[in-house]
């Protein structure tokens, strides 16, 4: 029986933290026991059913949080379903088409068997953190790019893949 689901986040700046509490929420609406929690917190995913694990692109790669977590926990995962997404587009890309994970994450894929990867737009806004960050928002390329509707959807359907699970 599948009923508790751990969402881990690695996150500089809080929206992925944001797409990971999301996450939660639709999960537990779905009738899941599921938390979002910061990826460097977590120190054992032994009392997890499944796990979701995101992380904040920057510069292409997966915030170091979530492939520390992937690191540490490798053995663990790979006894349990594993969804990953990632967030960073700073633009409408990942609305308008799927886009295929950066090498990094291609690499997670490979050490720990992942039901599916997603990638989700992302959002830098005035107050950043990091030197690159406020760079790119003096650009004036940061803004919100997220997708809320397209979160809860993917989010629905992991339920539903839970849930299928369950019913074997």
């Amino acid at each position: 029986m599948l009923r508790k689901v751990l969402v881990a986040y690695g996150t500089k700046n809080g929206s992925t933290a944001q797409i990971a509490v999301t996450v939660a929420e639709v999960l537990h609406q779905r009738g899941f026991a599921a938390e979002a929690l910061p990826a460097r917190s977590v120190t054992s995913v032994a009392s997890y059913d499944a796990v979701v694990v995101g992380g904040g692109l920057y510069a292409g790669r997966w915030h170091r949080d979530a492939r520390r977590f992937v690191r540490r926990h490798r053995r663990s995962l790979a006894r349990r379903p594993v969804w990953l997404f990632s967030s960073g587009p700073l633009d409408a890309s990942a609305s308008e088409r799927d886009v295929p994970p950066t090498p990094g994450v291609r690499r997670v894929m490979d050490k720990v068997e992942t039901t599916e990867h997603v990638t989700f737009g992302g959002c830098l806004e005035e107050g950043g953190k990091g030197r690159i960050a406020r760079m790119i928002l003096r650009s004036g390329k940061g803004g919100d790019f997220r997708d809320f509707a397209a979160i809860e959807t993917w989010a629905a359907r992991v339920a539903e893949e839970l849930a299928g699970a369950e019913s074997r």
